[in-house]
């Protein structure tokens, strides 16, 4: 390793940013800090994206609250899901402490006990927080699939089957919705509809069908549904600070797919309606995506395609998402290639499988004095290795840094709290009563049942008149019915001959 004076001066030099800056903590030196020598992340380049990655317990989750914090001081909103619930804290005051405040001493912070304003939103209302639902619809057939667990040729299906609702104006609100029309495109006068589209095999629909039910089984009925979520909410400032919007995952082991692509969702629906940009001083929105290789696992080559092609064009709209995960070789390369900045944390190297992870994280850090594979499994708990975008754009120089102390509680707000909280806010008025309206699965049950009700009153009429040759208009097809309708006339009014969707399928918002 190079002398102590030229490293400190370098990371003096390489961190001495001119406009606003993220405070990380300060340079460390044969275990000794160097408050001179300050390693930071420049606000502006917070929508150039990041990494931050380290094994179960290294303090993750504590560099994620530092940087959500100072973001909010900045004016910047911020989206967080709470994975193990530890983030709510960050709504009150820090406590403080002698062992706390001579860390932050030697590293040259100045503690203040401070809480930042906070949104709690629950998937469907499971959990302490705001309801946060999507339609089926918006959600779209590319996601709906990674949730799912679908093949190539079942997602083409779905796909088909989102198409023919969009077209028929079947509005698809919730999992009743998309069951009824797949029954629907099952049945003879389905199939007619399809006949120029390709039809449906009855043994995909079969799988999809069961694929909703154990999705059902789950608990999945409760995260579909009105009112949908705005994500232009998660865009706002209270007092001056950036509003943070934590998102709890409860019972997260047991529907990790649906998590994290619903996190991928609330990206896809920002990438949507916001506008273009630019390069801006500071972001509107900083997107952390905790448990980041739940996003990747499984995953198609198109899905994959479509995640970078999000992330490299997000950008130019003012958001920064900042993956959270263990290890760099979680996320897949063409992703990983457009993350600007990297807080490593510790790794371990106790199994051939560590090892490989090791070497790979080593070989992603530009080159510097350090010996890397051997310092990042020798990182303390607060510590990180880290490297960012300067204002030019350039990597600075590799820091192993002790990184501040949160300037709220580092750990859970209480229950009663949070209830508070949720309660106090606006938004729960607005999102937290489930409205069911008449959509896909009403208007085919009421096409069932006019089917039958006519059918009889003909059989009724037959057998009380004197048979009498006529011709028989032909009868309407479903889609035919269903465009006839004054429901289907009052969508289209509203909605458009057909939705327009995006780069995952998801459709849009008018």
């Amino acid at each position: 390793m190079a002398e102590k004076a030229d490293v400190v001066e370098t990371v003096k030099q390489g961190y001495a940013f001119e406009g606003a800056a993220l405070e990380l903590g300060a340079l460390l030196v044969d275990g000794e800090p160097k408050p001179e020598a300050a390693v930071r992340i420049p606000l502006g380049m917070m929508n150039r994206h990041g990494l931050v990655a380290g094994a179960t317990g290294t303090g993750k989750t504590k560099t994620l609250q530092l940087m959500a914090e100072q973001l909010s001081a900045a004016g910047v909103a911020v989206f967080a899901a709470d994975v193990k619930g530890d983030l709510s804290g960050i709504s009150q005051p820090g406590a403080g402490g002698d062992k706390l405040l001579a860390r932050t001493k030697a590293i040259g912070q100045d503690w203040t006990a401070t809480g930042f304003p906070t949104e709690f939103y629950a998937l469907g209302g499971q959990g302490t927080g705001i309801p946060i639902r999507a339609t089926i619809t918006s959600f779209g057939p590319v996601l709906l699939s990674k949730v799912l667990g679908l093949n190539d040729v079942q997602e083409s299906s779905l796909g088909l089957i989102f198409h023919y609702a969009d077209k028929a104006g079947l509005t698809l609100l919730d999992l009743k919705d998309l069951r009824s029309v797949i029954q629907h495109l099952t049945s003879d006068e389905g199939k007619e509809d399809l006949k120029d589209l390709g039809g449906l095999s009855a043994a995909t629909a079969g799988v999809i069908l069961r694929a909703l039910i154990g999705f059902a089984d789950q608990g999945a009925e409760a995260f579909f549904g009105e009112p949908e979520f705005e994500t232009g909410d998660l865009l706002q400032q209270r007092d001056g600070k950036g509003l943070i919007s934590l998102l709890e995952l409860p019972n997260l082991q047991d529907r990790p797919a649906l998590f994290s692509t619903f996190l991928m969702w609330l990206l896809a629906d920002l990438f949507h309606d916001l506008p273009e940009v630019g390069d801006v001083d500071k972001p509107k929105l900083v997107f952390f995506f905790d448990e980041a290789h739940l996003l990747f696992n499984d995953a198609s080559k198109a899905f994959l395609d479509s995640i970078a092609q999000t992330v490299r064009l997000i950008r130019s709209k003012g958001v920064g998402v900042f993956f959270v995960t263990q290890t760099p070789k979680d996320v897949p390369d063409a992703v990983l290639a457009q993350l600007g900045s990297r807080v490593q944390h510790q790794l371990r190297a106790h199994t051939p499988n560590d090892a490989k992870a090791l070497k790979a994280t080593v070989s992603t850090f530009p080159s510097s004095s350090y010996d890397l594979g051997e310092v990042l499994t020798q990182l303390g708990i607060g510590e990180a290795i880290v490297t960012v975008m300067n204002e030019s754009g350039a990597p600075t120089p590799v820091a192993w840094t002790r990184l501040r102390a949160p300037q709220s509680l580092m750990a859970p707000a209480s229950a009663e709290q949070m209830t508070a909280a949720v309660q106090a806010s606006p938004n729960n008025a607005k999102y937290s009563q489930m409205v069911d309206r008449e959509s896909a699965y009403e208007i085919l049950a009421a096409k069932v049942q006019a089917g039958a009700e006519q059918a009889e009153a003909e059989k009724q009429q037959q057998e009380q008149e004197a048979p009498r040759p006529r011709a028989q208009k032909p009868e309407k097809s479903m889609v035919e019915q269903v465009i006839g309708s004054s429901a289907f006339k009052q969508f289209a009014r509203s909605a458009g001959r057909e939705i327009v969707r995006g780069l995952f399928g998801a459709a849009r918002r008018r």
